[in-house]
């Protein structure tokens, strides 16, 4: 015959011993009750060897576009998974050999270098720049090439997390949990009225890292959504405004 309530539209951090019940509370009881809860974990964003980091925020499409348009061609060719994949790799920038008893072993494609594309889709470029070259961009000196906002602000909220240093080819199943952590909030940046939930969101960073995660949880809710984290780093629980032990 326990109760509990959570305060709407601040930041509350759930504490306890190891072992205590505060998953079970939280991402269990709570996160049933309440359906429409945004859990935010350190689980890979993707395990497509594919996916990254344009593909992932929705920006690779506009990029595609643009190339098409500056040299009149199909945006098709600007996709490695489509008609513009190298032939001899299928766009994966790699040959996978089986050695059968042994692990299985990757080399780099010798037609397209790793590049992914056809020879021929490097040629195409805009702003003098080919579709390998603009993947190849942090995410930070993609925001000062890219004039358009609608790719600007998914990029400003990368920045905005801490993971500037992020290129946007970069294949997701590279990134460690806190970044894979800190790319889904990135998502969430413009959102308003959600309820999200972090399961121990510290766990292997560093203080520099902790900081940037409080910003974001502070950001969240200044836009009114809710946030409960649960927790026992002392500097996350001092920066709460409501604590649930």
């Amino acid at each position: 015959n326990v109760s509990l309530r959570i305060p709407k539209g601040v930041f509350t951090v759930v504490t306890g011993v190891a072992g205590s019940g505060k998953s079970t509370l939280v991402n269990g009881v709570f996160a049933k009750e309440y359906k429409d809860a945004i859990l935010i974990d350190q689980s890979a964003v993707a395990t497509n060897v594919r996916s990254n980091t344009a593909t992932y925020t929705g920006i690779m499409d506009e990029i595609r576009k643009l190339f098409a348009t500056a040299n009149n061609v199909s945006a098709g060719l600007f996709s490695y998974n489509s008609e513009g994949g190298c032939l001899n790799c299928k766009g994966k920038g790699f040959i996978e050999t089986d050695l059968s008893f042994m692990d299985s072993v990757e080399t780099i494609c010798e037609d397209c270098g790793g590049k992914r594309f056809k020879p021929e889709v490097l040629t195409y470029l805009y702003k003098d720049k080919s579709i390998t070259d603009v993947l190849d961009f942090t995410i930070e000196e993609a925001v000062a090439f890219f004039d358009q906002k609608k790719i600007q602000s998914q990029l400003i909220h990368i920045v905005d997390v801490g993971l500037g240093y992020m290129t946007l080819g970069q294949p997701l199943d590279t990134l460690s949990g806190g970044e894979c952590q800190r790319l889904k909030l990135a998502k969430e940046l413009n959102k308003k009225g959600n309820i999200y939930i972090m399961d121990e969101p510290t766990t292997g960073l560093h203080m520099a890292d902790i900081t940037s995660i409080l910003t974001i949880i502070n950001g969240l809710v200044e836009k009114g959504n809710t946030v409960i984290v649960i927790e026992h780093n002392l500097d996350v629980i001092r920066n709460a405004d409501w604590v649930i032990d």
